[in-house]
């Protein structure tokens, strides 16, 4: 019996369709009955004492640092089919920043580009839990067998790790089996989050849409078409976005490249014909967007007849560039999808409130808390926090203190999830999120989220980006400021965005201050860089 573990899960869809395509890359393609194999060769190798370095075990965490691959997707099942919890890495962490995370994550193990292995050597001395260091093979085939690898220290190939755990069946699995997902929120050192398998999929992954078992899965499998993911597999975006069509029977096109290329997008959905397209924010859409009007433009009209939905996570899309996509491809569903790394999917954007801030469609497990973490009443008026029950993670990895801020229980035994967004329940039971306390604005007593600014700014025609942050004022405390990236031509001046926006925010929330730049900055997951704006004023 098939039980709610995300190896499981997978493998019951793999020998039901061995023959189906699971994933696609430029160059190549593996059907699901290889990848169950490989991933289980991966796993095995990994607990394997036939190799350098010691062996892992039942729990264990083992970091993968590596750019999207399908060595990536291999690596991380075949962690689930052993039992471990694959660690993500941030792939443009510098030394410092990836010996914390990996002496963090307790990682007995690390799967690495060749590239990285550099910078593993110089960091093994500071990493006393550290045993095996696996090297994926080059990237590029003319330099395969050039790595010099060090077995005193570790160091063993991908091939080899493959080979060891060829044929060796993995130990039962559990649904408590750990999956673990780093995080760097707004503030502060990277936080592993900790979920039980059973949780993530049913909290996050399936996207509410589990049936009542496990073996239900398979009633749904005919006629998939696989989604594109472009997010990075070191973001649970990309993961979670991998994992369910996966399991569901759709498959993945893999998005190996790395940087977004709007054009390679549009590309790779018409050649692999996948059903749905996932993109992060509009750091990704407006790009997406504006290289297919251009297509447009020049009278190309690329083959998206396949294309289903467009699904956006882990950032807003603004209404601006969500309804330029719905003019270009009229025929596809906008999912603009709300949630987080601690508390799962919440919910999708259904449109903006009166004010603009924007409004979900929330889950049945997810309620706006008061201060005594009891849920609010629809219509009510109270801001309060936003958080959810259920299927939720189990705290942070080795940090006590910040698991009972974030995962507290209420007065009436429920546990809750409780990131910190800022929300408000309406009287037809949406909930308003006005964002994350850290980033409001705090401007003479009055409270000002930078999203809802944001999006009315984003409607200038001449305004192609927009990030919204707090400068220090010394007589309101704080000020709205603005980095403003405008329309290529455009000579758009701060008074001339001020006075577009009037009448649609209240004066207190206009930008009193901007720099205009050629293009914002995003992170690695396409979330707003609000670091790197701070940064771009001169004091």
């Amino acid at each position: 019996m098939t039980s709610w573990n995300l190896a499981d899960l997978f493998e019951q869809t793999a020998d039901a369709l061995p023959e189906r395509i699971a994933a696609t890359w430029p160059g190549g393609s593996c059907r699901y009955a290889e990848l169950k194999a490989t991933s289980r060769a991966v796993g095995s190798g990994l607990r394997s004492d036939g190799l350098p370095g010691d062996p892992a075990a039942a729990g264990d965490h083992v970091a993968v640092l590596s750019w999207n691959r399908i060595e990536w997707l291999q690596a991380m099942l075949g962690c689930f089919s052993a039992r471990l919890a694959p660690i993500n890495v941030n792939y443009r962490y510098v030394d410092d920043e990836v010996q914390y995370l990996l002496d963090n994550a307790d990682a007995v193990a690390v799967i690495a580009e060749p590239e990285f292995l550099p910078m593993i050597r110089r960091l093994r001395d500071r990493l006393p839990r550290l045993g095996r260091v696996v090297v994926l093979d080059e990237a590029d085939p003319s330099r395969s067998g050039q790595l010099d690898l060090d077995p005193a220290n570790g160091e063993c190939s991908w091939a080899d790790l493959r080979r060891a755990g060829d044929g060796v069946e993995p130990e039962q699995r559990s649904p408590d089996d750990p999956y673990v997902l780093y995080t760097g929120g707004t503030t502060g050192m990277p936080k592993g989050v900790m979920w039980r398998s059973e949780d993530i999929y049913l909290g996050a992954i399936s996207g509410g849409r589990a049936p009542d078992t496990p073996e239900g899965i398979l009633e749904r499998l005919a006629g998939r078409a696989p989604w594109l993911v472009t997010s990075p597999f070191m973001h649970g975006n990309g993961q979670w976005n991998s994992i369910r069509p996966l399991i569901e029977g759709a498959g993945v096109s893999l998005w190996t490249e790395r940087g977004f290329d709007a054009d390679g997008v549009i590309d790779q959905a018409e050649r692999d014909a996948v059903f749905l397209i996932v993109l992060v924010g509009d750091g990704m859409a407006r790009p997406f967007a504006d290289a297919l009007a251009a297509r447009h433009d020049r009278g190309e009209q690329p083959d998206l007849s396949s294309v289903g939905a467009l699904a956006s996570g882990g950032a807003i899309l603004s209404p601006v560039v969500k309804a330029e996509l719905q003019r270009l491809l009229p025929d596809v569903r906008i999912v603009d999808g709300f949630g987080a790394s601690e508390s799962g999917g919440n919910g999708a954007l259904i449109g903006p409130t009166a004010e603009g801030a924007p409004r979900f469609q929330m889950n049945a497990d997810t309620a706006v808390l008061d201060d005594d973490l009891l849920p609010t009443t629809p219509g009510d008026g109270v801001m309060g926090r936003l958080g959810r029950t259920g299927h939720i993670p189990l705290g942070y990895y080795k940090d006590p203190e910040k698991t009972a801020a974030t995962f507290p229980t209420g007065p009436d035994g429920r546990r809750w999830a409780i990131p910190g967004d800022a929300a408000r329940w309406e009287a037809d039971g949406t909930i308003a999120v006005f964002g994350r306390g850290s980033n409001c604005i705090n401007t003479g007593g009055e409270k000002v989220f930078p999203e809802e600014v944001e999006a009315v700014v984003k409607a200038h025609p001449e305004v192609d980006n927009v990030f919204v942050l707090g400068r220090a004022d010394e007589r309101f405390g704080q000020r709205v400021a603005a980095v403003i990236a405008r329309r290529s031509g455009s000579t758009a001046s701060l008074e001339e965005i001020r006075a577009f926006c009037r009448g649609r925010l209240a004066g207190y929330k206009l930008p009193k201050e901007a720099v205009f730049v050629d293009a914002v900055q995003y992170t690695g997951p396409g979330k707003p860089d609000y670091a790197w704006a701070r940064e771009q004023f001169s004091d």
